[in-house]
């Protein structure tokens, strides 16, 4: 039995988590939850916006699937999800994308997975501003360490799935140092796997050929603010935000989370599509080790994709969050 910390969230958060925890009972998957929340709500209740009871819970437990949270906004709070990140080096974000049957898009064939890096770049904090001069000056901080472990990572991954490519998004010939340090981590990392292709791109046309042929990626890797882009826009080729997975993972930490917002304007009605949390779930439970179970609950919920009709309103159909989820049970 595995012990896992759940952070249901705020907006929709409740709603889609229920969903993912019935589906979980339904299909006796050996985890047990250990709740604890953060966030907007968690905020207003106890005027904790990371209570301490949630960092101990992630510190025993090492996993965590969190739903989507919101950070109040105008309050000088730092976001929930960087702290998190830079706390726990959670160095990984990684975001797969895959085209699904029964979900309907402009593109075909697409099956990729970015890797961002999720704690450097202009996400540091490193930031100044000349009220004299009227200037802010925002620092990208990039490490040779940071890049490497990036860069290894998605090798790793590569070579334990059995993709063929690994494609670095960069700017160096702007950003000259930091681009540098990336291409350099990639080829010291594709030392160690010379059975898969390196290649790399500056970011500017690494946008252009994701939306023009995106069927030719496999693996790619980037630096954090690059990536912050690029996932959505791959996100975007198989059908939005509200059906991909993602995963912030250290060497000793990881969280697994929906990466959409708490869309607060539907929660509590029942519209709410719980399908990125659950394959956030789905990454998860591969992450433990239960791949058997993970398998059966992706292939119920892509039988489900399949019927229009049985998925929520975003899906184009006229299934309810619960009658969604009931669907996916009735399937396994």
């Amino acid at each position: 039995m595995h012990l896992v910390t759940l952070i249901p969230g705020d907006g929709i958060g409740p709603e889609i988590t229920k969903a993912v925890t019935d589906i979980f009972a339904a299909a006796q998957v050996p985890v047990q939850w250990e709740e604890q929340n953060a966030g907007q709500t968690t905020f207003d209740q106890s005027g904790e916006l990371i209570p301490v009871a949630l960092l101990k819970s992630l510190e025993k437990n090492k996993v965590a699937l969190k739903g989507p949270i919101t950070t109040p906004v105008g309050k000088g709070f730092r976001s929930i999800n960087v702290t998190l990140r830079q706390k726990y080096d959670l160095y990984q974000n990684v975001r797969p994308s895959k085209t699904t049957p029964g979900i309907h898009t402009r593109y075909e064939g697409i099956d990729l997975v970015l890797f961002r890096e999720n704690t450097e770049g202009l996400y540091s904090g490193l930031e100044v501003f000349d009220e004299r001069l009227g200037i802010a000056d925002s620092i990208a901080r990039v490490t040779v360490e940071g890049s490497r472990k990036i860069c290894r990572a998605a090798f790793a991954y590569a070579n334990r799935h059995g993709r063929k490519k690994v494609t670095l998004a960069h700017k160096a010939n702007i950003i000259k140092m930091a681009g540098t340090i990336m291409i350099n981590a990639c080829k010291e990392a594709s030392l160690e796997f010379p059975h898969i292709v390196f290649e790399d791109k500056i970011i500017d046309n690494m946008c252009m050929q994701l939306v023009s042929k995106p069927e030719q990626f496999d693996v790619i890797v980037t630096t954090n603010l690059f990536g912050d882009l690029l996932s959505d826009l791959c996100a975007g080729l198989v059908g939005g935000l509200g059906v991909v997975a993602g995963a912030n993972i250290g060497d000793n930490m990881a969280i697994f989370e929906a990466v959409h917002g708490s869309a607060p304007d539907i929660a509590g009605q029942g519209k709410a599509n719980p399908t990125a949390l659950l394959r956030s779930a789905i990454m998860m439970l591969h992450h433990l080790g239960e791949h058997v179970v993970a398998d059966r609950l992706d292939k119920a919920l892509d039988d489900t994709l399949l019927h229009q009709e049985q998925c929520t309103g975003d899906l184009g159909g006229r299934a309810t969050t619960s009658e969604f989820t009931q669907h996916i049970i009735d399937k396994l």
